[in-house]
């Protein structure tokens, strides 16, 4: 399914080839993500990524930048994580080298003008703005911020308003020396395009280069807080529910691919049909998990009616009590594998999907699965496995909970934060 290269001093190269694809997506992961932030640098690693597409040495303005990939009718974009940044391109196989290039002139010669950084204060800012304005996509920092307490992993990924307007110019830059160097990228490449050609072009844009990148702190003891509420006068409550889950590589992963695919992926999950369709009390009710280096969290989301809040927190309680509790019947946990299973095996039919679980695999885990290992692993989890991992992760001491929604509608909510 892939092959793989570590240039000497260099990035590391893994790819896929697609044979009669007419599409190639190339992505660049860089080992530095928000987490290495210290509190008044908090949204450093965000502004990076932002200021590399205001120009490079080859493409000396935004225009440029763009130009140089949707001129020939491809996309690309880049987003900062937690323990990496990643810069993605789509274009025309025939445009290979081109790809490449322009991602190396992003990490490797962006300029960082300070009348660049300037500017991209207010434009970071105006992004903070837009998502705090949204209830349902502001939760979740809000539950970050409860669940993991004042660390990186609890901080906002862009930052605040305060700490992203005081970012002095030449930190951005250290930040890029340290942290954007050859040796600590990652490069994934899928479409028809053969494995020693990929390797050359790297070799060729991106060059060779260490530097010494800082490790990140350990992760606090989870949760940090049970309970945050947030007052807005919205016409929706918004509630996100969450437990300490697995870190990336526990050998238990799979084994939560399908708990969480039985209880909230999905318009056949528990979830969705026990408190959408029987109870009516939500549209968008669904769980997800996330995972880093040393923990991770299970997380389950609900626009409700402000009026249906403890309802719906009853609700979703019961299920997490109910696969806590309760053996997973053996039918149930194959149609969970078969879904889990054939969404993923479509979702790799498509270059930029392949092209992200290789680079995600090669820059965050200890191993790289092929789609037939994954699917392997999946068959191997047994209805056994997904109980005793329910029985270990639901806790009533694991619970936190972060809602937002309109004030007279917070009373008694911590007081039912308990499993049935």
């Amino acid at each position: 399914m892939f092959q793989r290269t570590a240039l000497p001093d260099g990035p590391r190269v893994i790819s896929a080839r697609l044979p009669g694809t007419r599409s190639l997506a190339i992505a660049a992961y860089v080992l530095v993500g928000s987490r290495l932030e210290t509190r008044e640098r908090a949204g450093m690693a965000h502004f990076m990524e932002h200021l590399t597409f205001k120009g490079t040495e080859a493409y000396p303005t935004t225009r440029a930048v763009s130009e140089a990939i949707e001129g020939i009718g491809g996309t690309s974009n880049a987003a900062t994580d937690r323990e990496s940044t990643v810069y993605w391109t789509r274009l025309p196989v025939r445009e290979a080298e081109r790809g490449f290039g322009v991602l190396a002139e992003l990490l490797m010669r962006p300029l960082l003008r300070s009348e660049d950084i300037g500017r991209e204060r207010d434009i970071i800012v105006e992004e903070i703005r837009s998502y705090r304005d949204d209830p349902g996509q502001f939760v979740y920092n809000v539950f970050d911020e409860t669940f993991f307490g004042d660390t990186p992993l609890g901080w906002e990924i862009a930052g605040d308003e305060t700490t992203v307007r005081q970012l002095p110019d030449d930190a951005i830059r250290g930040f890029w020396s340290a942290g954007y160097r050859p040796a600590n990228i990652v490069v994934a490449v899928a479409g028809d395009l053969g494995h020693e050609e990929a390797v050359d072009l790297t070799r060729h844009a991106f060059g060779s280069g260490n530097g010494a990148v800082p490790g990140f702190a350990p992760a606090p003891v989870l949760p940090h807080r049970r309970f945050a509420f947030l007052e807005r006068e919205t016409a929706q409550a918004h509630l996100c529910l969450g437990l300490p889950a697995l870190p990336r590589d526990d050998p238990d992963q799979w084994t939560l691919e399908l708990l969480n695919t039985i209880l909230g992926e999905g318009s056949s999950c528990r979830l969705f049909l026990q408190v959408r369709e029987e109870a009516g009390l939500a549209y968008d009710i669904h769980s997800f998990t996330s995972d880093h280096a040393d923990c991770g969290v299970l997380q389950v989301y609900a626009g409700v009616d402000p009026d249906d809040l403890g309802t719906a927190l009853q609700a979703i309680l019961r299920e997490l009590s109910r696969l806590r509790d309760d053996p997973i019947p053996a039918d149930e946990l194959a149609k969970a594998r078969a879904y889990a299973a054939g969404r993923l095996e479509l979702r790799l039919e498509e270059s930029r999907h392949l092209c992200a679980w290789l680079g995600i695999q090669e820059a965050l885990h200890e191993r790289v699965l092929t789609l037939d290992e994954a699917l392997a692993a999946l068959s191997d989890v047994t209805p056994e496995r997904v109980h005793a991992l329910a029985g270990r992760l639901i806790t009533d001491e694991g619970l936190s909970l972060a809602v937002i929604a309109p004030r007279r509608h917070a009373r008694g909510l911590e007081k039912r934060l308990r499993l049935p």
